[in-house]
């Protein structure tokens, strides 16, 4: 019952989840940071939807202004996000933020399994049984 599926699973979560944490935290690399966080904003970019209608005066000069508030905002975002990697040196991150609670979860399950465990063989197996040569 050592191992058993459940723990096997455990195990290599806990390691995927601290690799992942260490790769996303930039404890190995500091660039790794800057790279996560990056991912995470073009991923959260990418998603969208579109739709096409006929063009005409009215839709080409919405389409133009669109095109220049979307530019317009891309460029507000980029200087709120060199602001703000200026004013945060040593700020913690959201993901790694989550992603030390879910290794601490982890941890705590895996600690909480092999404690009932251990109580459940300690159950199994009573440690002084009276014999039968004992008795008599």
């Amino acid at each position: 019952m050592k191992n058993s599926l459940y723990h096997s699973f455990l195990k290599i979560a806990v390691c995927v989840f601290a690799f992942v944490l260490v790769f996303d935290s930039g404890l190995a690399l500091p660039a790794t940071e800057s790279m996560s966080s990056l991912t995470q904003q073009h991923l959260a970019s990418v998603v969208g939807v579109t739709l096409g209608v006929a063009p005409n005066d009215v839709n080409v000069l919405t389409t133009r202004i669109t095109e220049l508030e979307t530019e317009l905002e891309a460029k507000e975002r980029l200087i709120a996000v060199n602001l703000q990697n200026t004013n945060s040196d040593g700020g913690l991150d959201v993901s790694t933020f989550v992603l030390s609670i879910i290794v601490f979860i982890l941890l705590v399950l895996i600690v909480l399994n092999y404690a009932l465990d251990y109580i459940r063989q300690k159950k199994v197996i009573p440690l002084h049984e009276p014999t039968t040569s004992q008795m008599a």
